[in-house]
């Protein structure tokens, strides 16, 4: 049972870190705490779900699709809301992104209610290694979660986009000073995040449902996870995830499923009170 819940504890630490990823992106380079980016990996799952299930078509076709919508809804946020507010106050992004995130949630209900939906999963087998059961959707999840994140690791490494997001991220005067296009950077960090929010909802909403305020919960820990990780620091945002996601799933079997989401918040606490500045001070900043 111990390696069955760490199993299921790989799963959600695979989601929550990839969500957590994007948003420790934008934080990084922008100082954006995007709220919003809850309400983007909400918007992912339904548009998987309508291009799925209502039209019919593969799930990798819905994965892109949703990928690719939820890139450019991303990149709108940025350009027509956070772009206009880089010279306000810092509490002005944080009201900008709460009311994005309200917004979304609205249209959303509006069009498809506020029913609990479920998206199939395509992939039904279940594998047995020895007494370990493992559903074909969780390992897809797994493999699929750690491949997006090391496809980013070898996007931001070996290519010059990558290198322009990193030395944004590093030092921001010394980019400007060099020629990098501050606004061509901000929207491809947004593109990547919204990209990542969406093919995370895609690989979970099958084992999970489909709702408006799915995103609320998922935003919570994103932002644990990159406080526990290190505001701005990419490793902390895979580790810290895979630390929530652990604890939760262990947590919730050995002591009681019933407080397992404040099992994040615990942690959070106690890691914060021995290292203040989270587990990772140095990386992508």
């Amino acid at each position: 049972m111990f390696l069955q819940q760490a199993l299921n504890g790989l799963t959600l630490g695979s989601i929550y870190g990839l969500v957590a990823l994007g948003l420790t992106l934008v934080y990084g380079i922008l100082h954006v705490p995007n709220f919003a980016h809850g309400a983007l990996y909400m918007v992912g799952a339904y548009v998987s779900y309508f291009i799925m299930v209502e039209h019919g078509l593969n799930y990798w076709v819905a994965m892109a699709g949703a990928g690719v919508v939820v890139a450019v809804l991303s990149v709108l946020c940025e350009r027509l809301v956070f772009h206009p507010l880089r010279h306000a106050p810092p509490i002005h992004d944080k009201i900008a992104a709460i009311g994005i995130l309200l917004f979304l949630e609205a249209v959303v209900q509006m069009h498809w209610g506020a029913d609990f939906r479920r998206m199939p999963t395509p992939y039904t087998e279940i594998f047995h290694f020895g007494s370990l059961t493992l559903p074909a959707q969780r390992l897809l999840i797994i493999v699929g979660a750690f491949s997006l994140m090391g496809a980013l690791h070898l996007y931001l490494k070996k290519t010059m986009t990558g290198s322009t997001i990193i030395a944004m991220a590093q030092n921001r005067e010394g980019a400007f000073l060099v020629g990098i296009d501050a606004n061509r950077v901000a929207m491809m960090t947004f593109a990547i995040a919204g990209f990542l929010a969406a093919v995370g909802a895609t690989l979970f909403a099958p084992i999970n449902l489909v709702y408006p305020a799915m995103g609320h919960l998922v935003i919570m820990k994103a932002f644990v996870i990159i406080i526990l990780g290190g505001m701005g620091s990419i490793p902390g945002a895979i580790v810290g995830g895979l630390i929530i996601g652990f604890a939760e799933a262990l947590g919730g079997y050995y002591l009681s499923g019933t407080y397992k989401d404040l099992i994040a918040f615990v942690l959070l606490v106690a890691i914060l009170s021995i290292k203040p500045t989270g587990l990772f001070t140095k990386g992508v900043r």
